[in-house]
């Protein structure tokens, strides 16, 4: 039976977008204000708000208003499980690399006979 996570879904949804992995980039390196994160990208600040509030909708990012001005922080806590989804897959893909290589080895060796 397939289990659906609406959070994970929330999360690659998310990640998607080239234009929000680069704001969470971003923020991997410490806050931000939406004016810093929008300068990088030609779009409009609300543009850059509704990637911002995926993001958010998603887990990915907090928000805090200080003053006139919106603080965005990298929430890493939806990123851990979806890293935790995929190592699953990892243990599979390192298995059929070392398949992958056994082959290729035993093919050369044929070869050389």
């Amino acid at each position: 039976m397939v289990k659906y996570s609406p959070a994970l879904d929330s999360t690659f949804g998310a990640l998607a977008d080239p234009t929000r992995r680069a704001i969470l980039a971003t923020l991997m390196l410490g806050q931000a204000s939406i004016t810093e994160l929008a300068k990088p990208h030609r779009m409009s600040l609300p543009a850059v708000m509704k990637h911002v509030r995926v993001l958010e909708e998603a887990g990915l990012v907090s928000q805090k208003k200080i003053g006139r001005t919106r603080r965005c922080q990298l929430a890493a806590q939806p990123l851990k499980e979806a890293e935790q989804w995929l190592s699953q897959y990892r243990a599979f893909w390192e298995g059929t690399f070392d398949s992958l290589a056994r082959y290729l080895s035993q093919e050369e060796n044929k070869g050389d006979k």
